[in-house]
């Protein structure tokens, strides 16, 4: 089962440490009330600046487009699970559509995995 990160949308911005896989990382996340989309600024533990203002799109890894020996090794994608989402906005977020820490293996069986 994936897990997700708990993120307040309604304490945004939200900034906290994270750690993913044997890395620690401080995460903003920010929201766009004018567009409605949600972005991430990735830093060091140390606050150095990884990637700023990367837009959370629906079912499309995080910094999936960048190559930066920093960024974590598990890959961080916004699903919903149930497939019943278009696109991220306020409302569905953290409802439906989650931050999920995408460690599961693509050939694994989520129905074989024990809860």
């Amino acid at each position: 089962m994936r897990d997700y990160i708990p993120i307040n949308k309604n304490s945004l911005p939200e900034r906290f440490e994270i750690e993913l896989a044997a890395d620690t990382f401080v995460m903003e996340v920010n929201y766009n009330q004018t567009c409605n989309f949600f972005t991430v600024d990735l830093y060091s533990v140390d606050n150095e600046a990884i990637i700023l203002g990367e837009k959370l799109v629906l079912n499309v890894p995080l910094w999936h487009d960048s190559v930066d020996r920093r960024l974590p090794a598990p890959s961080l994608v916004v699903l919903d699970e149930s497939n019943q989402t278009k696109r991220i906005t306020f409302d569905n977020f953290m409802v439906t559509t989650f931050l999920f820490i995408d460690d599961i293996a693509p050939d694994e069986d989520l129905s074989e995995v024990s809860v």
